[in-house]
């Protein structure tokens, strides 16, 4: 768990409203969404956006990889869609990664606006040609990360946690976040 890489600090789910990720990035995705929970709660927030970026696709799916094969598709559709689309397609051709944007907002105290911070994290590999193994969920099934010979989901979930991109920029965004908390904020 991401959390437990900082002693003290404890991951909870945003139970406010849901906000529209209208963004066009990552980046801009994560912050509409630590924006909504700072401003719900009066508190610090964490919130990511990320997705499975296939390099002969342009990045695509990209933002748009949970709803790659429509706006009310499930995992198992968009990784079969996925699969389809690169069905002729050869190694080393395959090339993709994983993406995170992790967004940190801290509310402003007596007025002052509120502190944002973004990190990222990527994990490079390339894409199966069938779904292997039952860790993980979405495209995990179909990743093969660099320096491994099976996909993301016959990883042990300690292995995944330990190389994944949103491990990655979680990694990247502690000293900040430790920096904040440091502040008494």
């Amino acid at each position: 768990m991401l959390g437990a890489r900082i002693p003290g600090v404890v991951v909870l789910a945003y139970e406010g409203p849901a906000p529209v990720e209208d963004g066009r990035s990552f980046d801009e995705n994560a912050l509409i969404k630590a924006r909504a929970a700072a401003e719900y709660t009066g508190r610090i927030a964490l919130a990511d956006d990320s997705g499975l970026c296939v390099d002969l696709m342009g990045g695509a799916p990209g933002i748009f990889s949970a709803r790659w094969s429509g706006r009310h598709a499930d995992a198992d559709a968009n990784l079969r869609l996925l699969l389809a689309q690169l069905g002729d397609v050869k190694r080393p051709d395959r090339g993709a990664h994983f993406h995170c944007t992790i967004a940190l907002v801290v509310p402003g105290r007596d007025g002052a606006d509120a502190r944002e911070y973004l990190a990222e994290g990527d994990w490079h590999g390339s894409i199966a040609y069938e779904p292997r193994g039952s860790y993980g969920h979405g495209y995990d099934p179909i990743f093969e990360p660099v320096g491994h010979e099976v996909t993301v989901a016959e990883l042990r979930p300690e292995q995944k946690d330990a190389e994944s991109h949103r491990g990655r920029a979680f990694d990247a965004l502690i000293p900040q976040l430790q920096a904040v908390l440091a502040e008494g904020r």
